[in-house]
């Protein structure tokens, strides 16, 4: 997926072989499974945005201290995702 993302879907968008196209371009898929993965991760956005998906506790690289979920939250209430 990453080398068809550097290349663009821009072409594809709103034709009736889309699906057909970004399977053709993944390689390995059909055109029914890169629909569905594509549904899949709108929805994973939609539960992300929605604050439905929490914030994993993260260690620091240089030792064992956490950074809270506060303030995982905090950093992000006004954050502007497009």
């Amino acid at each position: 997926m990453v080398a068809m993302s550097s290349r663009g879907t821009g072409s594809w968008t709103d034709t009736p072989d889309r699906w057909q196209n970004v399977a053709k371009a993944v390689g390995d898929k059909t055109a029914d499974e890169v629909k569905r993965h594509y549904e899949i991760l709108v929805e994973d956005v939609k539960r992300i945005e929605n604050g439905k998906v929490p914030f994993p506790m993260y260690r620091t690289t240089g030792g064992s201290s956490q950074v809270s979920m506060h303030d995982n939250e905090e950093r992000m209430k006004n954050r502007k995702l497009w």
